[in-house]
């Protein structure tokens, strides 16, 4: 039987969260979606997530959160992060840092599917070894299921081609995110690992990655600090859905979605 899994890129604040009230159920109809993972780290005014904004996007049928370096910019929200198991926080992190890495979700046609999300460190924070903390994680997680989805989450494409190409074959995809603009290289590696550089982002795409463009554009001319605000015009929906073998963990379809929800 095949799993499909459905994943959503960078969800940008009340915008992005609309957009996924307003798609997500017929895209899970219309792709017979199994799980549906989405990064969130960026839901809550655009920066960080709340317990409320997380609780939110799970009520519209998101089953598993993913993050990356802006999960921490909500201070109010650390003991949140530690103890809700279906949100999740880099795992190349230091020890101690809260939240978990990884976890394991079963469907609800009972496959198991295991997360792991991970972070960058080119043009990013100074972490462990992303593809080090890969191999300790898939090694531990592969005893449950061979279905494994990675959320990478990192600036330089260099970076995450190469995080790739050493999982393929050992999970059964790994999609980008971090830059929130969708890349047109979907893929199912040589060994069964279905990719995407980078899943682009659900919210206002009459933007610069989601903030007003008219304060990105003054930015850059005057090089002065500026408040950036969230976008709220043409509302869009990224992500991909990748079709998973339930046997051997392999990828054989991957679709990238990129929907408007106006």
């Amino acid at each position: 039987m095949p799993v499909k899994l459905l994943f959503i890129g960078d969800i940008i604040g009340k915008p992005g969260r609309q957009a996924v009230s307003r798609e997500l159920d017929r895209l899970v109809d219309r792709h017979m979606v199994d799980l549906v993972i989405a990064n969130g780290e960026n839901a809550a005014g655009g920066f960080g997530i709340t317990e409320d904004t997380a609780n939110d996007l799970y009520k519209c049928g998101i089953h598993v959160l993913t993050s990356g370096n802006h999960i921490w910019d909500k201070k109010d929200s650390l003991d949140f992060i530690n103890r809700e198991e279906k949100l999740l926080r880099p795992a190349n992190y230091p020890d101690g840092t809260p939240g978990r890495g990884s976890a394991l979700f079963v469907t609800a046609g009972g496959a198991k599917v295991a997360v792991i999300n991970l972070e960058g460190r080119v043009f990013m924070n100074n972490l462990d070894c992303p593809f080090r903390t890969a191999d300790r994680e898939i090694e531990r997680l592969r005893v449950e299921t061979p279905i494994i989805f990675v959320d990478f989450h990192a600036e330089a494409t260099s970076e995450k081609t190469s995080l790739g190409w050493y999982l393929d074959g050992r999970v059964s995809a790994m999609i980008g995110t971090h830059t929130h603009i969708q890349t047109a290289d979907e893929r199912i590696l040589p060994n069964g690992t279905a990719y995407l550089t980078d899943a682009g982002m659900t919210g206002a795409n009459d933007s610069v990655i989601g903030v007003k463009k008219e304060e990105a554009i003054t930015k850059f001319l005057s090089q002065l600090p500026a408040k950036f605000e969230i976008a709220k015009n043409n509302l869009r929906l990224n992500g991909a859905v990748v079709t998973v073998d339930e046997l051997s963990g392999k990828a054989v379809g991957i679709e990238r979605i990129n929907i408007s929800c106006e």
